[in-house]
This record gives structure tokens, C-alpha cells and sequence, in this order.
């Protein structure tokens, strides 16, 4: 099985721009019918079990309209025991800002080797149909929630996705007011024109789309992401991987192949790969060169998204080699 609009292996997913503008009109017509129909719908569930047969449904397509967080579990994993009632907890605690799928790895192997899972207990995320791993291991229940926190704000800031707080949270009453539509805005043409290039693999059209809203409007997030993926993908376009990485192998030190490489490593879905690669070129560089890998790993961060769990990871430890 392999779900639409999903990458296992945690490759760039190079629909994912066009899947966040689609996640913003199914969120928004989610919340216009609630608000038509005075919020009447079936009890939300904010824990439920998961298998293959009901992933589409229950995880991809709920996905479009708020977090799902999955906890991969086994009946014989001990840190598993301590790791699923603080899940749970907080997620009754968080009220429908997100919702908890757990999945049985011993009854549903085929999910557990397509999210590329190593270990258990492990907690990914799936968003507008794309997956996010979060953590592995009985991580702290601190740590949990700011990693919840980080993942909420990415799903409403990049894909306009927002929980619909259930009976019991506090601001329940406040979220029951109808939630007016946004309104078009003058680039959704030029947006949709972007993405259809980029699908199509008109890359130098995407990428020149992209520029055209950016000039007019420079802090348009959606823009400023598929200028990001468009001007990568053209960078690796036709190259040879062999050639590259043998080049990166045997001169560590050449930055320019360093950047190559992890361009590569990035659109493979070696996000800590890419992201570690250059880091480290920046550890071991100085002037020029230093601040060549350090604007490149910025660009790349604006591929993944500056939310990503991955990114804010990787922005301390460019930080740290910094200063």
C-alpha cells in the first residue's frame, strides 16, 4: 500500500505545496459546513486504533483536517507502556487540536516498515496527507509538548489546518463562532499556475511563477516554499549522483560539493543527512566558504519548512558550530 500524497521513506514530497493549498480550501469548507450546521457532527474521537485497511481513511483523510499523530506501540514494548498514556492524556488535554492514532506494529508490519520505523516506541506525524517524524523513545512529557506545540503551529501556519476544539476545552465557546472563509486572494492564479508547472516538471516555469508573486508580495510563505523546492529540484535535475557523491567522498573539505551532495541527500529523504552535512561544512570552514554552506543550509531549511522538527534541530546545531 502506498498512500497518495505520501513519501514512506520520508522523501521531499514534491506535491506538497499543491497539497497545502488544497488542505486550506478542505479545512475551510470543514469549518464553513460547522459553522452552517451549528457545529452539529459525530463525537470526535480524539484516540483511536488504526490498521491498514482503515489508514486511508482514518489517518490520510483526517490529516486534511487536523494533526493526526500516530504512536507506533507493541504489546511487549515497556517504554511503549510508559509512552501511550501521556499521549493519550494530552491529547484529551489538547481538545481536538489534534488527535492520536495508535498502531499495533505486531498487527500491521507493512505500515511499520513503510514509515521506516527503527525502533518503538516511535511518534510521526501526518499532515495534509504528509508525514513528519517526531520522536523516538519515552521522550519526557516536556519535550512531548513542545514538540506537539511546534506541530500544531506548523499545521495551521503552512497548511491552515486547525483542530475543532471538542466539548471541555477552555476555549471551546470562543471556537464555536463561525470562522468567516478567507477570501481569494490576487496570487491564487499565479499560485496555482506555480504548482501546476512544478507538477508537469516545468521547473524553470515554476521557479520563475514563484518569483513573480515574490516580487509583488515577499513574505508569501506558500511562494517562498515552492520557489524553494522548484530551484532544488532544477539544481539536481540531470546530475549524476554517483559522480557527485564520490566527489563529496574524496575532498570533504570542497564546500561546493559538500552543497551538492546534500541537495542530493535532501531530495533522496535524507533530511539529517543533508542538513548534518552542511553543518559540519561549516564547522570546518572559515570566510567564504563558511558562509556559503551556511546560506545554503538556510535555503534548504525553507524546503522542509522552518517548523519542522528536523529544521529546529538542525538550526541549534548550526548555532552551536556558529558560536
Amino acid at each position: 500500500m502506498q498512500p497518495r500524497n505520501m513519501s514512506m521513506s520520508g522523501v521531499v514530497d514534491l506535491a506538497a505545496v499543491k497539497a497545502a493549498g488544497e488542505a486550506k480550501q478542505k479545512a475551510e469548507k470543514a469549518r464553513a459546513e460547522a459553522a452552517r450546521t451549528g457545529g452539529a457532527s459525530a463525537p470526535v474521537r480524539l484516540v483511536f486504533d488504526v490498521d491498514e485497511a482503515g489508514f486511508q481513511q482514518d489517518v490520510l483523510q483526517r490529516s486534511t483536517e487536523v494533526p493526526v499523530v500516530i504512536d507506533f506501540w507493541a504489546e511487549w514494548c515497556e517504554p511503549c507502556k510508559q509512552l501511550g498514556p501521556i499521549l493519550e492524556r494530552l491529547a484529551g488535554e489538547y481538545a481536538g487540536r489534534f488527535v492520536l492514532a495508535k498502531i499495533d506494529v505486531d498487527a500491521n508490519q507493512m505500515l511499520f516498515q513503510q514509515f521506516g520505523v527503527q525502533g518503538i516506541p516511535a511518534v510521526f506525524a501526518v499532515i495534509a496527507g504528509q508525514p513528519v517524524p517526531l520522536f523516538q523513545g519515552a521522550a519526557p512529557e516536556a519535550q512531548i509538548r513542545q514538540v506537539l506545540d511546534q506541530l500544531i503551529q506548523a499545521a495551521e501556519q503552512q497548511f491552515g489546518i486547525v483542530g475543532t476544539p471538542v466539548e471541555g476545552d477552555a476555549g471551546a465557546a470562543e471556537a464555536e463562532q463561525p470562522v468567516p472563509q478567507q477570501p481569494a486572494t490576487p496570487y491564487d492564479a499565479a499560485l496555482a499556475a506555480a504548482h501546476e508547472a512544478l507538477d508537469a516538471g516545468d521547473l524553470g516555469g515554476a521557479v520563475q511563477a514563484y518569483r513573480n508573486v515574490l516580487s509583488d508580495d515577499p513574505a508569501n510563505s506558500e511562494a517562498k516554499l515552492g520557489l524553494a523546492q522548484a530551484e532544488l529540484l532544477e539544481r539536481v535535475q540531470g546530475v549524476d549522483a554517483q559522480t557527485v557523491r564520490k566527489a563529496a567522498a574524496d575532498s570533504p573539505a570542497d564546500v561546493s560539493a559538500q552543497i551538492a551532495a546534500a541537495d542530493l541527500d535532501l531530495v533522496g529523504g535524507h533530511v539529517e543527512d543533508a542538513f548534518g552535512r552542511l553543518v559540519e561544512a561549516v564547522r570546518k570552514t572559515v570566510g567564504e566558504d563558511r558562509e556559503k554552506a551556511r546560506v545554503h543550509l538556510l535555503g534548504l531549511f525553507e524546503v522542509i519548512g522552518g517548523e519542522d522538527p528536523r529544521v529546529v534541530t538542525a538550526r541549534s546545531a548550526l548555532a552551536r558550530v556558529l558560536f
